[in-house]
């Protein structure tokens, strides 16, 4: 009978986990990455839809919230349960590094794939929902919300993005390290949930879920209605593009989630269970 693992076991079968994924080939990262950013962006692309009418108001916003947070931790569920590469929980590879399992060059390696992999599957989705007709649900207010919060991501502060991204992967990582210690499907179902429910339910910015969200507007904004609906100042409207999602968003979050699960979590146990 397989047990649950206590936190100095998941330490140890992360660190495993992270040698096996710096070892994995090309072929298995870019395929594996690109399924994790379509699951990630289905969770998005599903939160957005259930929460779309709730979030335009201040009296529903933090029940809208509380809800996207229950439905999109059905993206993570299945990049650990079916099979994914995804670069938040990847940067736990850290702690194969500082046990010297494997190399910085082998980690960056897979960090670069993967990102890479799951930028494509989750722009993938993002495009092919924007030739759906669906952005168009509730009379084009979907559109216009996707729009509206895609434009806000593209505004945050450098600082406040950097944070925002640190305090998404904790909590990320520590679903994984939850799922990583329990005995059954349902036991990591209920570890991944709660942790990304408070992720989502804070707002956090996760760099892998708005490489889904900031398309989906990017995408969005060539539809008039939804411009007109969503109500976006001319000058969030002109940051609301290829660039100002990099430059504004992508990577002070990306750095954020680096620093979350690498430093916050990977390390912090790292030394903690296996040097103290």
């Amino acid at each position: 009978m397989v047990k649950q693992l206590n936190p100095k076991e998941i330490l140890e079968a992360n660190i495993a986990s992270g040698v096996t994924k710096t070892e994995a080939g090309f072929l298995k990262l870019i395929l594996l990455s690109f399924m994790a950013g379509m699951f990630i962006a289905f969770g998005g692309e599903a939160s957005n839809l259930a929460t779309f009418s709730l979030i335009t108001s201040p009296a529903t916003f933090g029940l809208g919230k509380c809800l996207a947070g229950v439905i999109f931790g059905a993206g993570l569920m299945m990049v650990v349960l079916c099979g994914g590469e995804l670069f938040t929980g990847n940067c736990m590879i850290f702690t194969a590094v500082l046990d010297r399992k494997t190399t910085v060059s082998k980690m960056l390696r897979n960090w670069v794939i993967v990102y890479v992999g799951n930028f494509i599957g989750s722009v993938f989705v993002a495009y092919l929902l924007s030739q759906s007709g669906q952005f168009g649900a509730g009379s084009d207010m979907l559109g216009a919300m996707t729009l509206k919060i895609a434009a806000g991501k593209c505004g945050i502060d450098f600082t406040k993005a950097l944070i925002m991204g640190i305090f998404c992967n904790i909590l990320v990582c520590l679903a994984v390290w939850l799922a990583t210690g329990a005995d059954s499907t349902v036991g990591k179902i209920f570890g991944i949930f709660f942790p990304i429910w408070l992720f989502v339910l804070s707002g956090f910015e996760h760099s892998v879920a708005n490489m889904y969200f900031v398309p989906a507007g990017i995408f969005a904004k060539a539809n008039a209605s939804f411009v007109s609906l969503s109500g976006v100042s001319a000058e969030a409207l002109a940051n609301l593009s290829w660039s100002g999602f990099l430059i504004n968003n992508l990577v002070p979050v990306t750095i954020g989630n680096i620093l979350g699960g690498a430093v916050f979590v990977g390390a912090i146990y790292y030394a903690a269970l296996k040097k103290a």
